[in-house]
């Protein structure tokens, strides 16, 4: 009876002996998967920085006036996407029209008075001409009165009003040069198109035309309009003061603030992945592209001071640009939250997209 054996014997014996194997595989590999998990965060530990202080940043271009006046005419609204050239807005025309007719008077004036300084020019040339001819008719006078003198067949009464008529003639003729000099200082050399009172009037025709072209205000680039809501027509702008904002599109990046002890191993061109906040489950992959020169309080409008007696060390905050090597599938707003890890034993890539 113990050399035979039933089935149900025979079925109690196996999972018996099934055991000791299970066991010992369990022994086995749980230890070794825990090495394996183990050395994983070991080789990898430090490898990865990360920060959720980071944000999508894109080039921002405040648009304001060269010139003041009322807003006449509005031709984009909030967030429309705009071409470099493209006109946003016109400002009442009317008085730089006004300015612009006065220039071209003032050359107008300024022909007619060239015109009668040439015209005084040419004219003293023949005052010049009859001052020189009487002089010489009362010299020729005046000898033959000195003649006639020395004979005694005239007055020295009339000697001598022919003496003082010598006189005024050399006078006269002294006059006429005067004037001729004074108008010829009036007028540059190179003709009327060259005088200074025209020239100053071009001037001014340039300027007030220019002016007025500025009323005109165009896209300095290509992007997407912001804060549209100030371009009221009727409102007064002055010129300097930002009106609206150009968020130009294709110069994306993101800017991550790390903690200063996170930039041992950080080189540039070390690959970073990017989680976006507004879009769960996407990726977008980058590289970076530049380390900050300071820290963010270098470079706030009061900097901390440190020299006190109740000094307390705070971690700084580094800005570090991060390039995208690829193009998101969804919208890069400016100013979106971001979560940035960076692989600090990671190579740069071989080819980065142009942004």
């Amino acid at each position: 009876m113990n050399k035979a054996m039933t089935m149900d014997d025979m079925a109690v014996e196996v999972p018996a002996r099934r055991k000791p194997i299970v066991r010992t595989l369990l022994l086995i590999s749980v230890p070794l998967l825990l090495a394996i998990i183990g050395g994983y965060f070991w080789l990898t530990s430090g490898r990865y920085v990360s920060t959720d202080n980071a944000y999508v940043a894109q080039d921002k271009v405040s648009v304001s006036t060269e010139v003041a006046g009322t807003i006449a005419q509005v031709h984009v609204r909030e967030n429309q996407r705009v071409k470099k050239g493209d006109l946003l807005f016109v400002l009442d025309q009317r008085p730089y029209r006004i300015a612009l007719a006065q220039a071209e008077a003032q050359i107008a004036a300024a022909q007619v008075q060239v015109n009668q300084l040439e015209t005084r020019s040419a004219g003293t040339g023949a005052d010049i001409a009859g001052a020189q001819a009487n002089l010489g008719f009362t010299q020729k006078e005046f000898t033959r009165y000195a003649e006639l003198l020395g004979r005694g067949f005239t007055t020295r009464a009339r000697y001598e009003q022919a003496e003082h008529a010598v006189q005024e003639a050399r006078e006269r003729l002294a006059n006429a040069q005067a004037e001729a000099a004074t108008a010829r200082s009036a007028l540059a050399s190179g003709g009327s198109a060259s005088q200074p009172a025209i020239e100053a009037a071009r001037v001014a025709r340039d300027k007030a035309l220019l002016d007025l072209q500025r009323t005109e205000i165009r896209a300095p680039g290509d992007g997407y309009v912001s804060q549209a809501d100030r371009l009221q027509v009727g409102n007064a702008v002055v010129a300097g003061v930002p009106v609206i904002t150009i968020v130009r599109s294709g110069d994306t990046w993101v800017e991550a603030n790390y903690k200063e002890t996170d930039l041992a191993e950080m080189t540039i061109g070390q690959p970073a992945e990017i989680e976006l906040d507004a879009y769960p489950g996407m990726t977008v992959h980058g590289h970076v592209a530049s380390i900050g020169a300071g820290t963010g309080s270098e470079f706030s409008v009061l900097p901390a001071q440190n020299a006190t007696g109740n000094w307390v060390k705070v971690t700084q905050r580094v800005p570090v640009r991060i390039a995208l090597d690829e193009t998101p599938g969804r919208p890069m707003i400016a100013g979106l939250s971001a979560e940035v890890s960076i692989d600090t034993k990671g190579r740069a890539p071989q080819q980065v997209a142009a942004r």
